[in-house]
């Protein structure tokens, strides 16, 4: 098979799972999607109606993951330790040095930083991303493809995500993940991958929750040492009464059973994984519809989005899941008031609505609030053009990069 037709049918099948996904949801199970399909649970006729072809949607999958670029992209490994002892992996993207730059210049090597009056040159910004519940510091393929060597980065996975290890305090000591933990977990990263210079604070959703609850706990950090903060698709509290593009009387009903659904779903990993895999092709709509808003959003691009929510355990779903409810840092947002500050949203988001963008932006008086028509959650790989605008112009302000001249 050719390339052009491998990709047709890539296409064709994904347009079709996502398709009969559509369909199954209008069937008036919606209300039980998030918390069911989430976590691989859908079962009986659902699955009979997507048995024919599910041959070739698994090939166009493997095509589709074959041919993708995304999430390829790696720095310099590090890791840190949270303080419950949980290793938390990390990567760091150094600047490009100046062509001729202490005669580096087509080297290729990073130059020596060199002593002035016994004194090392100052250190430079560093943007530091935290990605969202669910995603690894790959959701962030766009923005690091564009900022490689232009400004120093560090890019992280959260606990119990991708590369980083399991929570010690939740699987040794039963103790419920909470977004102040997650707070306390970035400023690890940042005191062993970035512990002197500027900061350029990125949070997407639970990334931008964890960024609040850093502020919240580290008011000096934030005070003596950042100069810009991005808040994207995140909220600063009332999650829940957020209801994910539903009817209320089917959310109220969700909202009472999700939280021992996914309680007892987690207790039984092994069993719920291999349902996960079972249906797939209901799991990738449900993940198309409320990570993006677009019809025509690239199917690769979805297809990687389903990889990175696919690779998260069950088990991890629902430690994290509780900690949303509780969520509330709308106080912390303060401490961010002097600074640069983007607040952008897909108008479109089903998960953090826009509205809860607006809130924060309402507290942030002087952010630049930015509402992205025509997009959802995962808007920083829907509309990268668009992010990497905003954010860029935030570098520059934050005196990340010298100028427009080297935006990305």
């Amino acid at each position: 098979m050719s390339e052009s037709s491998t990709g047709a049918a890539a296409v064709e099948a994904v347009s079709e799972a996502a398709a009969a996904a559509g369909n199954w949801r209008r069937a008036g199970v919606a209300g039980a999607a998030i918390g069911v399909l989430a976590a691989g649970a859908a079962a009986g006729v659902a699955i009979e109606r997507l048995t024919v072809g599910r041959g070739m949607r698994k090939k166009a999958r493997l095509a589709l993951d074959a041919s993708g670029p995304y999430g390829s992209l790696r720095g310099m490994p590090g890791t840190a330790y949270a303080d419950d002892g949980t290793a938390l992996s990390y990567e760091v993207e150094e600047v490009e040095p100046a062509e001729g730059a202490d005669g580096a210049g087509g080297s290729g090597q990073t130059p020596r930083r060199r002593r002035l009056f016994g004194r090392r040159e100052p250190a430079p910004v560093t943007v530091v991303f935290s990605h969202g519940y669910c995603l690894s510091q790959d959701s962030w393929h766009f923005q690091r493809a564009a900022l490689r060597g232009v400004v120093r980065a560090v890019y992280w996975d959260q606990r119990s995500h991708a590369r980083s290890a399991r929570g010690v305090d939740q699987v040794e000591h039963g103790v419920p993940v909470s977004i102040d933990q997650l707070g306390r977990d970035l400023k690890a990263v940042i005191d062993a991958a970035a512990p002197e210079g500027p900061l350029v604070l990125v949070g997407h959703s639970m990334g931008g929750m964890t960024t609040m609850a850093l502020a919240d706990q580290f008011p000096e950090l934030i005070r003596e040492r950042v100069v810009g903060v991005a808040l994207i698709g995140t909220s600063s509290g009332q999650l829940g009464e957020v209801n994910f593009g539903l009817p209320v009387a089917g959310m109220n009903a969700v909202r009472r059973v999700l939280p021992g659904l996914l309680r007892a779903l987690g207790s039984q990993a092994e069993l719920v994984e291999r349902g996960r895999r079972a249906t797939a092709d209901l799991f990738a709509g449900v993940i198309k519809r409320y990570s993006f808003s677009r019809k025509d959003v690239d199917p690769a691009i979805a297809r990687f989005a389903e990889r990175m929510i696919e690779a998260t355990p069950i088990d991890v779903v629902a430690e994290f899941y509780p900690a949303f409810a509780e969520h509330d840092k709308a106080a912390a947002l303060k401490h961010f008031a002097e600074l640069p500050v983007l607040v952008l949203a897909g108008d479109e988001d089903l998960v953090t609505p826009s509205e809860h963008s607006e809130a924060i932006a309402h507290l942030l008086p002087d952010a630049e609030l930015v509402l992205v028509p025509d997009a959802g959650h995962l808007v920083m790989l829907e509309h990268p053009e668009v992010v990497m605008d905003r954010l860029a112009d935030l570098l520059v302000r934050a005196g990340a990069v010298r100028g427009a001249g080297r935006r990305a």
